[in-house]
């Protein structure tokens, strides 16, 4: 049954990831937590790893580019940064209690959610 609930997962993370041009792991993180179970330690590296199999996002990003809606030098120093953050950030979030993630996690949704409600 928990895999059927991961396909899922995955599945409503790339609908979220292409309709909206959100990270999967808006969607994933939570869902590993509150579905499989995960610690949120696991659940962030979990989900690292799934996009660290970018198939889905480059079948995602082709439509987009199919379409002129591209910017690829905008994505290439996007994705440099994106690299050398994730890097670092892994080290310190290993160095987080379970708890100070989660409610990290939770406060950074919460603002996004209220900056793009706001907007």
């Amino acid at each position: 049954m928990i895999w059927v609930l991961l396909v899922l997962l995955g599945v409503v993370a790339g609908v979220v990831s292409g309709l909206f041009g959100v990270g999967g792991a808006i969607v994933i993180v939570p869902g590993l937590v509150l579905l499989a179970k995960l610690p949120q330690h696991a659940a962030h590296g979990t989900s690292l790893a799934a996009l660290a199999v970018p198939l889905g996002i480059i079948v995602g990003a082709l439509e987009y580019h199919k379409r002129g809606q591209v910017n690829l030098a905008f994505a290439a120093v996007i994705a440099v940064g994106l690299v050398i953050g994730a890097y670092f950030c892994s080290r310190l979030a290993g160095q987080l209690s379970e708890a100070m993630l989660r409610k990290a996690f939770g406060g950074f949704l919460l603002l996004v959610s209220v900056k793009l409600l706001a907007s």
